[in-house]
């Protein structure tokens, strides 16, 4: 008499089926995805902050924590049913340049893995799952990057605008006192490098480089394009958010 095999659970049917309808998000190669798993949670895997980040809430995840250096109303990974950006919630708290923290997981979004996410979260984007050095009963961070990233070495450069290897002390030490407090607390002062602009607010999304005589001008502007950043030979001239100035 031949065993009968049990069926699998209406549960893991409906699973399958979603993945199998959602398709697969990232066009990396597995042997790459592998690879990068590897290196980044392995002798990889000590980081610091290279800008001063937010933690805010990870969506619909309440197990997780976002970690943007950019304010809420600044994220654009979901659209509401008007199209309009979603903000994921209020800042929780500010982690400064330097903070070391650990990758514990680098996730892409294939189909078994947007299946098995929560909902209302960027699924389809790639996340890097962080912890935060001396608090290891804290919800895991999570780095969200841009999807489609095909190559090993762009996932690499999209992690380094955000973390690095090596400790900044050195780099925050060389600030004047009041613009490393302003680094530090996500602010920006009047004629700091264009390096603490980035330290404070993150990288631009979008950089408009013009000549004014001598003068070497760039205008940064922040996603949504709420929040820029006029840069006159390598200091700030001014800053604005939502149209005002944001410089004492």
């Amino acid at each position: 008499m031949l065993a009968r095999r049990p069926l699998p659970s209406l549960s893991l049917l409906v699973l399958a089926a979603f993945a199998v309808g959602c398709g697969n998000y990232t066009r990396m190669a597995p042997e790459a995805r592998t690879s990068l798993q590897r290196t980044l949670t392995g002798p990889d895997a000590e980081q610091y902050l290279r800008v001063s980040g937010n933690v805010i809430p990870f969506f619909g995840d309440g197990s997780k924590r976002l970690l943007t250096p950019y304010a809420p109303d600044d994220v654009r990974f979901l659209d509401d049913s008007n199209g309009k950006p979603i903000n994921p919630g209020a800042v929780e708290r500010t982690l400064p340049v330097g903070t070391k923290l650990r990758i514990t997981k680098v996730e892409f979004p294939t189909a078994w893995v947007v299946a098995e996410r929560v909902l209302y979260t960027p699924r389809t984007w790639p996340w890097v799952y962080l912890a935060e050095e001396g608090k290891p009963d804290a919800p895991p961070l999570v780095l969200v990057l841009p999807p489609n990233l095909e190559q090993p070495n762009d996932f690499r450069a999209e992690v380094e605008k955000y973390l690095s290897a090596q400790n900044p002390k050195s780099q925050l030490e060389a600030l004047a006192p009041p613009v490393r407090d302003a680094v530090r607390e996500k602010r920006l002062v009047a004629n700091m490098s264009a390096d603490a602009v980035r330290m404070a607010w993150g990288p631009p999304e979008l950089v408009r480089r013009t000549l004014e005589g001598t003068a070497k001008n760039e205008e940064w502007t922040y996603p949504g394009g709420r929040r820029k950043a006029f840069i006159t030979d390598g200091r700030l001239a001014r800053a604005e958010e939502a149209g005002a100035s944001v410089l004492p």
